[in-house]
């Protein structure tokens, strides 16, 4: 899709009416009813518990199924997760896959483009987070040439020709059935319905505005995506966006073990019970690559910012530091990347049958590379600590 680089067309482009009055008219109605109803009311358990529960399908609905499995094919699922996490990306009201998906491939393509993406965090905060989706911007305006793939789809087609019905029959339907479990109807709709609903969108949208403006970037700097830990609690573990956008088709956005990545859980878990197959990992060397990269431009900008006079000595004996462990580097990536051109050869001089043999020749030769890169990145956080003056 090319877009008309036009500022004028984005400074009077219309009201898009009906996202505007659902995503202004909702947390109005939420701030005032929810409060009410707990005030009047009181708090039903039954009412909370399907409040989280259709927090967590509608939550890892966007992000296991739009989000990783549709958009970005990370991972084949079963039939079965896909209906279920269709039905709850209907109930989360964030638009058909068609539209989500469609948008987010562009997103990824053009990102950080004031005219391409269509939630550019170029454009600030408000623009990025709501007000792309509350007028007919000409980056919001999507031809779905990038979806191909999902146009094959049956049922995904017949939601999005459908969509508002299915918005209103699944949020009637579906919260109704809740609304008779617990026994308290007003309450699950304002509840688990209206206020569910408010906070996932707020969560989601966080993704396209805040973790393109507070957090950090380890893996690269080429756009604004990144990784925040404390929204990734809120966002079922979409926060470690840098790394996203860096590795996009990987199921996984936490690869840290102590990141809180939800989905990534619930996408393994599937796979462990036969309904998800096909997960697609970025492999740990590739990965420390790199963070190492990064390191070294952190290091060469720490380097160019000079520093107090007293700091002259250590900052001479860092500079010769990082020459001299940027040198190494680059004999290292460049054996790595000879292993990668070995394998390739060996599998396909080898028969099918003995593929695994070929990739286990070279396993311990990437293992030593690997051990390589980790013990780079070891030095280089030494040597900043020794520049601060702290003690390894």
């Amino acid at each position: 899709m090319s877009i008309e680089r036009n500022p004028e067309a984005f400074k009077n482009a219309p009201i898009n009416w009906v996202p505007a009055i659902v995503l202004l008219s909702t947390p109005l109605l939420a701030i005032i009813l929810v409060p009410w109803y707990l005030w009047t009311h009181g708090v039903n358990p039954a009412i909370w518990t399907a409040f989280a529960i259709f927090m967590a399908w509608t939550g890892l609905s966007i992000t296991a199924g739009y989000h990783r499995l549709w958009a970005h094919k990370a991972y084949e699922a079963h039939p079965i997760v896909k209906y279920f996490l269709l039905l709850g990306a209907t109930l989360a009201v964030q638009s058909s896959a068609f539209d989500w998906c469609s948008g987010h491939r562009t997103h990824h393509r053009h990102v950080d483009d004031e005219y391409e993406d269509p939630y550019s965090a170029r454009r600030g905060f408000w623009f990025s987070h709501m007000d792309w989706m509350l007028h007919k911007y000409p980056s919001g305006q999507y031809d779905y040439k990038n979806i191909p793939d999902l146009k094959k789809d049956k049922l995904l087609t017949l939601q999005h020709k459908y969509y508002g019905f299915w918005v209103v029959a699944t949020n009637l339907v579906v919260v109704g059935i809740a609304g008779l479990i617990t026994g308290d109807m007003l309450g699950t709709f304002l509840i688990a319905g209206l206020l569910r609903l408010v906070l996932t969108h707020h969560f989601t949208f966080f993704i396209n505005s805040l973790c393109h403006m507070i957090g950090t970037r380890p893996y690269t700097d080429t756009n604004t995506a990144r990784d925040n830990g404390v929204l990734a609690i809120f966002t079922w573990g979409e926060g470690y966006h840098n790394y996203h956008h860096y590795f996009q088709y990987d199921y996984r956005n936490g690869v840290k073990w102590w990141q809180y990545d939800p989905t990534k859980w619930f996408i393994a878990i599937l796979s462990k019970i036969g309904l998800a197959s096909d997960l697609k990992r970025v492999d740990n060397l590739t990965i420390k690559h790199a963070e190492v990269t990064m390191q070294f431009k952190r290091a060469q900008e720490r380097i160019a910012n000079g520093g107090e006079p007293s700091l002259d000595e250590r900052l001479m004996a860092f500079k010769e530091h990082i020459s001299t462990e940027y040198d190494e580097f680059t004999k290292t990536v460049e054996e790595w990347h000879a292993l990668k051109a070995r394998a390739i050869e060996l599998k396909r001089a080898e028969f099918a049958n003995r593929l695994q043999e070929a990739d286990d020749k070279l396993k311990a030769q990437f293992a030593e590379v690997e051990a390589k890169i980790l013990a780079h990145s070891e030095r280089i956080e030494k040597a900043f600590l020794q520049l601060k003056g702290k003690t390894a």
